[in-house]
């Protein structure tokens, strides 16, 4: 999987609160079929779902731009679309391999569940050394409600230790998407011996919408202020490409539906 390093944040117009997404749109969201079936029932929901693997930064911080310039351009259109299309980035994921040497000599189940754990203090504790931030930060808590909620996530889940799988197996009677190994199946969406349920919630259930305000509002509008003022190199007044605009209001953040 790719390594995806998110860009320093600027201090911002708060964002809005993380809203709960009406969990009957989504229904149950497998590993084998999830880029498909995110296609059909986001359609519903208003976002796009897209993945894109690389193995640098260079390439995904080109697109990242590469989109804010895109909406740019629809919002200076002087015949601007009523609804522009939304092709930004909203969320990245960075992918830490757990594979440590010790890791294959482990036997035991239990072991494993102590081994991720403390593979996640250690992460932690070098995120804090070399001054990495991630979603959610603390200078966006907008008020107690938030605080506790959010502190919760960044004190018990991060980072979420997710294993997938494509395949089916049986237990107890029940077909589940699993990950064999010599002590057993680790099933994908159980929270004894994963936490990718948690990610999915987190990422397209209870976050969603401030993920789509902390871009709309923090990344796209700090791009979208330096574009307008640099313009390129040009004069301050002209616009993009060399053409003279008009000051453009910024468009709202497109919620989801």
């Amino acid at each position: 999987m790719s390594e995806l390093v998110p860009e320093p944040r600027p201090k911002p117009a708060v964002p809005m609160k993380p809203v709960s997404i009406n969990s009957n749109l989504l229904g149950y969201i497998g590993i084998d079929t999830i880029i498909e079936q995110m296609r059909k029932k986001t359609m519903k929901t208003g976002f796009d779902f897209n993945i894109m693997v690389v193995a640098r930064w260079e390439p995904i911080e080109k697109y990242i731009n590469e989109q804010y310039e895109k909406f740019l351009k629809e919002e200076v259109n002087i015949a601007r679309k009523k609804r522009i299309p939304d092709t930004r980035v909203h969320c990245c994921l960075y992918f830490i391999s757990p594979t440590g040497h010790s890791l294959f000599l482990i036997s035991g189940w239990a072991v494993v569940i102590v081994y991720l754990r403390l593979s996640r203090i250690q992460v932690r504790k070098e995120l804090e050394v070399n001054g990495i931030e991630f979603y959610p930060q603390k200078e966006f808590d907008e008020d107690l409600e938030d605080k506790t909620e959010n502190d919760k996530i960044r004190q018990e889940s991060m980072p979420f230790a997710v294993v997938g799988s494509d395949k089916e197996y049986q237990v107890n009677g029940k077909r589940v998407l699993g990950r064999k190994t010599p002590w057993g199946i680790i099933e994908v969406e159980n929270l004894n011996h994963c936490e990718f349920a948690l990610l999915r919630d987190f990422v397209i259930r209870t976050h969603l919408q401030d993920l789509k305000e902390v871009t709309h509002n923090i990344h796209y509008e700090t791009y979208r202020a330096k574009r307008l003022n640099d313009n390129g190199g040009l004069p301050p007044g002209e616009g993009l490409l060399g053409t003279v605009l008009p000051p453009v209001p910024a468009t709202p953040c497109p919620t989801a539906e």
